[in-house]
């Protein structure tokens, strides 16, 4: 196989256009349909495909599918996916026995907490 095939190519643009995508769709149908701040539908939507990516992954790693790539999942959690990060890992039982994982779901919680914080503050 030459380098330019698509069966060596890393799946991680592909997997994160996805979820970019699919967030963006979800917090916009949000914005139409409920008159949420923005701060909470963004982090209800990146929370919603965060799981999703977690279950997801989970189900290709027991049939030895494609797997979404690690930095996709961190680059979730860390774009607000947090919440969405515990409850993959609490309800799928995924990535609960790498330490970066939980390292990166608490950066990013400390992260979007403080966020909040700055936010109700300003108000």
């Amino acid at each position: 196989m030459s380098k330019s095939s698509p069966f060596r190519r890393s799946p991680r643009p592909a997997f994160l256009l996805l979820a970019i995508a699919l967030a963006v769709g979800l917090g916009l149908l949000l914005a139409f349909l409920t008159e949420w701040p923005l701060f909470v539908i963004w982090i209800l939507s990146a929370s919603v495909i965060t799981f999703l990516a977690y279950g997801y992954d989970k189900a290709q790693a027991q049939s030895g599918g494609w797997r979404i790539p690690e930095a996709v999942l961190h680059g979730l959690a860390l774009a607000g996916g947090f919440l969405g990060g515990w409850l993959g890992r609490a309800f799928f039982h995924h990535k609960t026995r790498k330490p970066v994982f939980t390292l990166v779901l608490i950066l990013s919680t400390l992260l979007y907490l403080g966020l909040a914080v700055l936010i109700w503050k300003s108000l």
